[in-house]
């Protein structure tokens, strides 16, 4: 299933977030929003996930999901959304549970994220004894359960350490690798960016508006940690955002 965004615009009473985003959103591809604080990329996303409605505009499903989806959006949060009295099978099943599914069928779909995740060890732990990047890792693989068209990810590992985040995109390149998914993830890391990235959305300072569509044709398992390729399309999306980062913030200052 794809996804498009046709002439998005959308404004908070007098204040315009986005202007006139159209965009494409293809089966199978990793596409990234970028852009200064307070752009609209949470609010674009919303949108896409049907949580909000723009002022103008229309957000289109195109084909069918896949087969067995469960939701065909679903969200991945930064702060990973779990019951803390729940065990990592249990935040894992709730999803299943909302749809009527139990016993072994519900079985076979949680070992089966469970080891794409690597958290097959882990099933029976309480989010207080995973670390940062493991329960993002349960949030992953619960998003997985139901089989997404649309994975919707909204700055999933800012809230991660540097070394935990690097951990991550390699496991989420991994997942990628083995079985193709679709993402919309939106960050303000450009190193994240160019990692996961098969397209890279630049937006303007508000009123969100798209500068350019950055395509990254090399395959995300032969992108590495300081590859030469990657750190030129990352300089080249710091050099459209850098006067745009800058006003938006003297913007918010004088707010």
């Amino acid at each position: 299933m794809d996804i498009r965004l046709d002439g998005i615009s959308h404004s908070y009473g007098e204040t315009e977030v986005l202007r006139d985003i159209s965009l494409d959103v293809k089966s199978g591809q990793m596409v990234c929003l970028v852009g200064p604080s307070g752009c609209g990329k949470s609010t674009l996303l919303r949108f896409l996930g049907g949580l909000e409605r723009p002022t103008a505009g229309r957000v289109l499903q195109l084909g069918a999901p896949p087969e067995g989806c469960l939701n065909p959006l679903t969200y991945v949060f930064q702060d990973f959304a779990l019951l803390p009295w729940r065990s990592v099978r249990g935040n894992i099943s709730l999803v299943l549970e909302d749809h009527g599914i139990r016993g072994a069928r519900a079985e076979a779909i949680i070992a089966d994220v469970l080891a794409r995740t690597k958290l097959t060890d882990f099933a029976q732990a309480l989010p207080k004894q995973l670390s940062g990047g493991m329960k993002q890792r349960v949030a992953i693989a619960r998003a997985l359960a139901v089989k997404p068209a649309v994975m919707l990810m909204d700055e999933p590992l800012s809230a991660l350490d540097s070394q935990t985040r690097e951990l991550l995109m390699d496991d989420l390149v991994a997942l990628w690798d083995r079985q193709p998914f679709t993402a919309v993830y939106v960050t303000h890391n450009l190193a994240e960016a160019v990692r996961l990235g098969h397209r890279i959305v630049v937006l303007s300072r508000r009123p969100g508006q798209v500068c350019e569509v950055v395509e990254i044709a090399k395959p995300l398992a032969e992108r590495g940690y300081a590859d030469p390729e990657l750190e030129k399309v990352q300089k080249h999306l710091w050099t459209l955002m850098r006067d745009e980062a800058r006003a938006a913030d003297e913007e918010l200052l004088n707010v």
